[in-house]
């Protein structure tokens, strides 16, 4: 018999033919993220679930007496309890590389739209605006082109921006992550720093960094009053990397120029919240990964490392923080 599988989200036909191919399986075709009660009772059975930043949850855990194998479809795991996790023996996967290229690509969209003041000056002119300014450097932004950028995480993505910041834009580069990348300094000329120092000499700061209870609000009142007042912070990592509200009080009081981000601490955002009342701050609903071709391939990869979850028991995309349950297996 076919191993039984679930499949928490909407996938495509040929993803469905693939997982067809391996597993008997069950999907959710409901409207809207599936109620977390109902994907508890669909995983009774289960061998493995297809999911997309689900809730995993002790008690979850504890109602899947079967499940072997949580595939999660993005490269982000902060939904999952790793602890819950070793305790029942569930591996959980994810999507890296797939997307790298493409959360990069935002990312510099977030730089050029913040810097170049892209959004704001586009309603100026279809709101009938353009020629009503008595000075034309109402207009201006600033340069990208040979600025600093520093970059908070250094995984993947991070060497993805660092490539388009310094063969692109000829910017100088510092970096802060948990280790340094002397093989990366060595290629691209960019520069250790720790987060203090990077802070104070950027123009622009990306932030790439995983949430972890360590990267919990790594953007803070201080971190704001230690950047330049002219830099712009970019945030494409998770919303809750940020403290939303140091960083509200830090655009109002001018202490740092502006914003790009792509992740919020509540989402979907609230329409009261503040940074959509501002010019000077870029927002987009969390779409880093998300182009046609990068979705699919995600996708694939996710159904890949479900079926080999539940088949081999051997999945290539484990996250790091359960890969000694594979090591114990064997």
């Amino acid at each position: 018999m076919k191993p039984q599988v679930y499949l928490a989200r909407p996938v495509s036909k040929e993803v469905e033919a693939y997982i067809g191919e391996h597993c008997d399986y069950r999907k959710w075709e409901g409207k809207g993220k599936i109620p977390q009660d109902v994907l508890m009772e669909e995983l009774k059975d289960a061998e493995g679930v297809l999911v997309q930043n689900a809730s995993v949850t002790n008690e979850l855990l504890e109602q899947a007496p079967k499940l072997k194998v949580i595939s999660n479809s993005a490269v982000g795991y902060d939904s999952f309890d790793l602890e819950a996790m070793k305790q029942h023996r569930v591996l959980g996967t994810h999507t890296p590389f797939v997307l790298d290229e493409t959360v990069a690509d935002l990312a510099f969209s977030l730089v050029l739209a913040t810097a170049r003041r892209v959004p704001e000056l586009n309603n100026i002119v279809k709101q009938g605006k353009w020629g009503k300014q008595k000075d034309s450097r109402q207009f201006f932004g600033t340069d990208v082109h040979h600025a600093t950028m520093g970059i908070v995480g250094m995984g993947r993505i991070g060497e993805k921006i660092v490539r388009r910041a310094r063969l692109g834009f000829e910017m100088e580069v510092l970096y802060n992550s948990r280790t340094p990348k002397p093989e990366l300094e060595e290629k691209y000329g960019i520069v250790y720093s720790e987060l203090d120092s990077l802070l104070e000499k950027s123009d622009f700061v990306v932030l790439i960094v995983p949430l972890t209870p360590e990267t919990h609000h790594l953007m803070g009142e201080k971190q704001f009053k230690t950047m330049k007042d002219s830099a712009i912070l970019i945030n494409c990592a998770r919303g809750a990397v940020v403290d939303e509200k140091a960083l509200i009080e830090a655009l109002e009081k001018g202490e740092i120029s502006g914003a790009g981000l792509d992740v919020f601490e509540q989402e979907p955002v609230s329409p009261d919240n503040p940074l959509l009342q501002m010019d000077q701050v870029v927002v987009l609903p969390h779409i880093g990964s998300a182009t046609e071709q990068t979705r699919a391939s995600m996708l694939m990869k996710a159904a890949e490392n479900l079926v080999a979850g539940v088949t081999t028991g051997v999945p290539e995309n484990v996250v790091k923080e359960l890969q000694g349950l594979l090591e114990t297996e064997s």
